[in-house]
């Protein structure tokens, strides 16, 4: 693939980078996104039946055993190429900074340091009552599993329907959004608020934005380089063409 020699001289002179990952890059590691996840006995309920504060108070045992089901779905899954080339760039450019929609963990199992999960993740599980985060658990069990502090109930550390992102990652994020000389966006849609906004900030700041997407979305217009197709394709030849030259 032929990249800019635009884009490869400043990728290779600059040290403020910042990518926001969606759902696209977990796609190319089989994983299916939230909606596309139910299937089967989930099909029958609405998302926020499933992902919101009023579910777990209504039915916790339903909304954990949810999450239950993803975390097991996900056990098989494996970083694809474009997570490991995001990790090249962090040893590259160690100011670095990869902000994700995904609550898979995937990045962070690729070896990705510098890293802001907006939406949680789904590996990690804490109590609804004090906070605390739990450190085991009992997946099977008849009932869902209660803090070893202050026994509330437990629930998995990711954002729901009407909840309010980490307060401290969504403003590390804008922060280096603002901050940075080259804003990718890989693999999301470019809807969902408040992560759409980010490359906005980055763009009204002067950095030059990169959409890598399987398809146009609509960002792509005020995007200064598009690339349609695998992130995981796109990423290591991008990665390879602007730093191992």
């Amino acid at each position: 693939m032929i990249f800019p020699a635009e884009l490869l001289s400043l990728l290779a002179r600059t040290g403020k980078l910042v990518a926001l990952t969606g759902a696209g890059v977990s796609q190319e590691s089989g994983l299916r996104t939230f909606r596309d996840s139910q299937v089967g006995l989930w099909a029958q309920y609405k998302p926020e039946d499933l992902a919101s504060p009023e579910a777990f108070a209504r039915d916790p045992k339903l909304v954990w055993d949810w999450y239950a089901w993803r975390r097991e779905a996900i056990k098989g899954a494996r970083p694809n190429p474009g997570h490991y080339a995001l990790v090249e760039i962090e040893k590259k450019k160690p100011q670095f900074i990869l902000i994700t929609q995904n609550v898979d963990g995937l990045h962070r199992m690729a070896g990705t340091h510098n890293l802001l999960e907006l939406h949680g993740n789904i590996q990690r599980v804490r109590c609804s009552e004090c906070g605390k985060f739990a450190e085991t658990w009992d997946e099977d069990s008849e009932t869902v599993p209660r803090c070893d502090h202050c026994d509330g109930l437990l629930r998995p550390d990711v954002v729901w329907f009407g909840e309010s992102l980490p307060r401290d990652q969504l403003e590390r994020a804008v922060e280096a959004a603002r901050a940075c000389d080259v804003y990718f966006s890989i693999g999301t849609s470019g809807v969902v608020q408040p992560a759409a906004s980010l490359a906005h900030a980055a763009k009204k700041n002067g950095a030059v934005i990169v959409e890598i997407n399987a398809e146009p979305t609509p960002l792509t217009p005020q995007a200064d380089f598009s690339f349609h197709g695998r992130s995981g394709e796109i990423l290591p030849a991008l990665v390879k063409a602007a730093f191992n030259h």
